[in-house]
């Protein structure tokens, strides 16, 4: 028999003041996006329109667009007898989506060695100074937090605005692979050394130097996910 979704990483929040926002809809997909990504709710879990809806006390017209939305996505599949089931992660997803990560993220690094001010180095310097902190009390939970923030913070220096829109775009597929490699000590180790390695690289101005780094650091998380999945 089928598990069917109990939702427990949804948060409906006051449903009576979205309209001021954003649609029910809207809000539903949200939600359940961030469950999915963040593995509350897990792969071959069945999601059905009514369910959810008679769960979240709603009708079941704002769930079918949010159903349809993360269909679109890849994250749900449609089953022949009715409802959706969670997708899980497969060789090709992994691949394209560290291949596409390597080259723009690899670019972004290199355009904010380029064009960064000095002092702009030290927010990134304090993310590196607390992912060892969390790293040396072994609160692993904390470090795909604080990892995100530092990625984000380099590639903001990029001053690109359409590049980070793009690498934003990946952004919640990112996370979800980032909770995988940084649950192991050594791999977050190796992460962080690497982090370290780019600010050097950085404060040389070196672009072609970091650039490289940036790829061969996204590689490594490549490899640590397929291992994980068994499909290296």
């Amino acid at each position: 028999m089928r598990k069917r979704a109990e939702l427990k990483g949804f948060d409906p929040g006051p449903l009576k003041a979205l309209h001021e926002r954003k649609s029910l809809g809207q809000h539903v997909f949200d939600n359940l996006k961030q469950a999915i990504i963040r593995g509350n709710i897990v792969p071959g879990e069945w999601l059905v329109e009514s369910h959810i809806a008679q769960m979240l006390g709603i009708s079941r017209t704002p769930v079918r667009e949010a159903i349809h939305k993360l269909e679109r996505e890849r994250l749900i599949e449609r089953q022949p007898r009715g409802g959706f089931t969670v997708l899980g992660l497969n060789r090709d997803d992994i691949e394209e989506t560290f291949g596409i990560r390597g080259v723009l993220e690899g670019y972004a690094a290199r355009l904010a060695t380029v064009k960064h001010h000095p002092r702009e180095l030290k927010v990134l310097e304090k993310k590196v100074e607390e992912f060892q902190e969390c790293l040396n009390k072994k609160q692993m939970g904390s470090l795909p937090v604080i990892n995100t923030e530092f990625h984000e913070l380099l590639y903001a220096l990029s001053k690109s605005p359409r590049l980070i829109h793009m690498i934003n775009g990946l952004r919640d597929q990112i996370y979800r692979y980032r909770e995988i490699i940084l649950k192991d000590q050594k791999n977050a180790g190796i992460s962080h050394a690497d982090h370290m390695q780019m600010l050097k690289f950085m404060r040389k101005r070196d672009a072609e130097g970091v650039e490289k780094l940036v790829r061969e650091h996204i590689l490594r998380g490549q490899a640590v996910v397929l291992t994980n999945f068994g499909q290296k």
